[in-house]
């Protein structure tokens, strides 16, 4: 259904803020009768260690944009997961809910400012985040990514989160072009929280229960150890529509297959920990574990061959069949190390292991070429993704006569290696036509890859004047794999008022190829259009060093170079209201794509080569630095707080982001391709990049709170987006969607707390996929898994915490 509200875009937004700013005189008598809180002021001074290696350093005062959510903004909605969360908080990010994905719905990829989910590094304290072993390697978000899985953390174990939303490779390394995302963790000993959360969709399905909690022991006289635990059971959603074909079983037009949030069961703990050793000298470690059971369904199988009904596909199951994708993901982190002070000079010393491992089971399934004999559950194989890292940051403040205060000497060195590996599953999953709905990795496809990489990065800033501030920082990296990458930033604020500054940023930076990218193969069944129809194919994904992915004409992989440049402007009108406008450019040279996919049937010269060397599939694909792209964009942020009488107050946001991604360039479709009337990057691939997001996001979030009680409301407006296709007549634009979430708690005897809440109130759903039985499954999947807010309607749920 489409949205009759007007379409937002900067003009709109920037008189949004204009009215804001007419209204603000009518609310100053209520601002001089109340007190300035101390919480007010913190809220505009809260010192920041993202982007920046000075003590004391103010989120105000950064010379980049860097959000700073604390813990009670991460518990204010009805979501459990990270990811969703940040997604409605931050107008910059976006989180899509895909089904039918294969791994994909297990763990599910973020992206900022509409760049690719892997383009963005997580930090947790500080410490680089290891990424996930799963590929996004169907035509979801982030398709041909393996980002960290951020909803592997759990928020019962996070103080606070600060995004920084500026490219920062000098600072941190790979990863950092769209930004970075760095987890606080809650530490001390002192005081504790438990939640009970309860919530279920309007539609009578999708059943939530959380647990969470998380409280701190001193470790002897010196030390303390701060516990968080969090489970959760996630039942599934069901968006799909009858199965109407006469072939899909013998109660014709009955058949419902699962379309929607997968059933998942998160288990994690968390531990954080410090203890002073001496007077110069602090250890500190934080560990994780973690399990992660995800149940999803693949697309529903017919029990007849074609409409005739007269021959069986299968006798195990004569009235057709969904397959469920019954994966576990385990995350386990250890980061420990030592710091202190020597000299005047403070210092860190840290060692980080990190490891994810996805395994897969494939149940209610069948292996066609097995006939009745054909088990119906199989064990398809797994993903392991390491990283083990030794650093150390030394840092100090060195007084200089021509600069207004202390000048930050940086420097740091960094050692890391990397795996990747693929482990087989059971001959019956990959046998023949395989187990349907995933067709277990094979031995060919099983290995292990690793690489090493060492880094050395300086870092200078300081207040050159009163109202001048800079910084600058250079690294140096070399990777085993494909050699030195060296980048650069500089940044610089000038404040002309005590109210208004202007800051800007230029830099370099860059993102090596991935493990995962570089290595991952699989031979599988894929859906895919043929002569536009939804055809089951017989699909390779080959490394890029592969003899079937050379003969198709892929190169090695090399790492992608983007440079940044962007410019802010903050003003602080009154001591309770911050406003600040952010411009941002993006050009990034030689992103990683995934291919096209080859179709062979066509191509019978390709056909052979692969024939030659064992490697029998109706299509095939690879990994390859195909674009150069730039991305345009916008983030304005503006918070107010209005103190009213009788100790109540109001604190209201105003959020906005307008993002713009363009290709700049293709590389040359390959000569073997190209003879066979092949492309290595299709129109389809192209426009995921540059249409598949929403262009704008527009929050307005007000939050009201007086003695015990507390209100909150946010309205959030997610921009028009496009689903393309290879033929453009295909393509389907799905307008903007307003979405209200509401809530309200009250505080019971100073520890207890309970809330409720109803997330997207007016239950509003995205518009629906065109009817065409090539794009929407036969009718059964009427909602597009790109939808930002997606597709399960109107949820409402209910909390019980315990504070001590």
């Amino acid at each position: 259904m489409s949205c009759k509200h007007p379409h937002a875009n900067p003009a709109r937004a920037v008189l949004v803020l204009g009215l804001i700013a007419t209204l603000a005189p009518l609310t100053a008598h209520a601002q001089e009768n109340a007190p300035q809180t101390a919480a007010s002021a913190a809220d505009l001074q809260t010192v920041v260690v993202t982007g920046t290696r000075s003590l004391n350093r103010r989120s105000l005062d950064s010379a980049s944009p860097v959000d700073v959510i604390g813990s009670k903004d991460l518990l204010g909605t009805g979501s459990g997961e990270l990811a969703t969360v940040l997604a409605r908080l931050l107008p910059s990010m976006n989180f899509a809910r895909p089904s039918g994905a294969d791994a994909s719905d297990a763990v599910r990829p973020a992206q900022l400012r509409g760049l690719s989910p892997d383009q963005t590094l997580v930090l947790v304290n500080g410490k680089r985040r290891h990424s996930s072993a799963v590929v996004n390697v169907n035509g979801t978000l982030g398709r041909g990514s393996a980002p960290v899985d951020l909803n592997a953390i759990p928020l019962a174990a996070i103080d606070h989160i600060e995004v920084l939303r500026d490219g920062a490779a000098a600072q941190y390394g790979s990863d950092a072009i769209a930004g970075v995302i760095n987890i606080i963790l809650k530490k001390g000993a002192d005081g504790g929280e438990a939640e009970v959360v309860y919530g279920q969709y309007d539609k009578g399905d999708g059943a939530q229960s959380t647990v969470r909690g998380s409280t701190g022991f001193k470790l002897g006289e010196d030390g303390w150890v701060r516990v968080a635990i969090e489970a959760a059971n996630r039942d599934f959603t069901n968006r799909s529509f009858a199965d109407p074909r006469p072939a899909a079983g013998t109660r014709q037009g009955t058949i419902t297959q699962r379309y929607g949030d997968p059933d998942s069961r998160p288990r994690t703990l968390f531990v954080n920990s410090q203890y002073r050793i001496n007077d110069a000298i602090d250890w500190y470690a934080f560990a994780n574990y973690g399990e992660r059971k995800t149940s999803s369904a693949a697309n529903f199988r017919t029990a007849y061959t074609d409409a005739t009904r007269t021959t069986l596909r299968t006798s195990l199951y004569p009235e057709g069949f969904s397959p469920l994708e019954n994966s576990k993901s385990v995350d386990t982190s250890v980061v420990t190390g030592l710091r202190g002070e020597l000299a005047g000079w403070r210092w860190d010393a840290s060692l980080n292991y990190g490891r994810n491992r996805f395994s897969l089971d494939v149940d209610n399934s069948v292996n066609y070429s097995l006939g009745a004999a054909s088990p119906r559950s199989f064990y398809a194989g797994e993903l392991s993704s390491t990283q083990e890292l030794a650093n150390l940051d030394v840092a100090r403040e060195i007084p200089v006569s021509f600069m207004s205060g202390p000048l930050t000497v940086a420097v740091g060195l960094e050692a890391r290696h990397e795996a990747y590996e693929i482990g087989a599953g059971e001959a019956n999953s990959y046998v023949g036509s395989g187990a349907q709905g995933y067709s277990g990795f094979r031995p060919e496809n099983a290995g292990k890859n690793s690489r090493n990489n060492q880094s050395l990065y300086l870092n200078l800033e300081g207040d050159i004047t009163k109202q001048l501030s800079g910084a600058l920082a250079v690294r140096h990296e070399h990777y085993s794999d494909f050699g030195n990458a060296n980048s650069a930033k500089a940044s610089a604020r000038y404040a002309f008022t005590p109210s208004f500054a202007l800051r800007g940023t230029a830099s370099n930076g860059f993102r090596a190829p991935s493990l995962a990218q570089t290595f991952y193969t699989i031979t599988t069944t894929n859906t895919l259009l043929v002569n536009g129809t939804s055809t089951p194919v017989e699909t390779g994904t080959f490394p890029v060093g592969s003899a079937a992915a050379r003969a198709l004409g892929a190169q090695p992989l090399k790492a992608e170079r983007a440079r940044n440049l962007s410019v802010g402007a903050q003003w602080q009108p009154t001591r309770n209201w911050t406003t600040s406008v952010d411009l941002y450019r993006i050009d990034i040279d030689d992103r990683v794509v995934f291919s096209s996919n080859l179709q062979l049937a066509n191509a019978p010269a390709l056909a052979s080569a692969l024939a030659v060397q064992g490697v029998y599939v109706g299509a095939a694909r690879y990994f390859t630095n195909a674009v150069d792209t730039r991305t345009k964009g916008v983030d304005i942020v503006s918070t107010y707080r209005l103190n009213l009488e009788q100790g109540a107050r109001a604190d209201l946001t105003l959020a906005y982001n307008h993002n713009d991604n363009e290709v700049l360039h293709t590389a040359a479709t390959p000569a073997v391709l190209a003879a066979q009337k092949l492309l290595l990057v299709d129109r389809q691939t192209v426009s995921r990049l540059t249409v598949g997001s929403p262009k704008d996001k527009l929050s307005l979030t007000g939050d009201y709170t007086q003695g015990a009680w507390n209100g909150h409301a946010v309205v959030t407006r997610y921009g028009k987006f496009t689903v393309p296709q290879n033929d453009a007549a295909l393509d389907q634009t799905y307008q903007p969607q307003w979405v209200l979430d509401l809530a309200a708690s009250v505080r019971i005897a100073r520890q207890w707390r309970l809330s409720a809440g109803i997330d997207n109130v007016t239950n509003r759903y995205p518009g629906q996929v065109t009817t065409l039985a090539n794009l929407n499954v036969n009718g059964t999947q009427p909602y597009s898994v790109w939808a930002p807010n997606g597709f399960n309607g109107r949820f409402l749920y209910l909390k019980a915490g315990y504070t001590w």
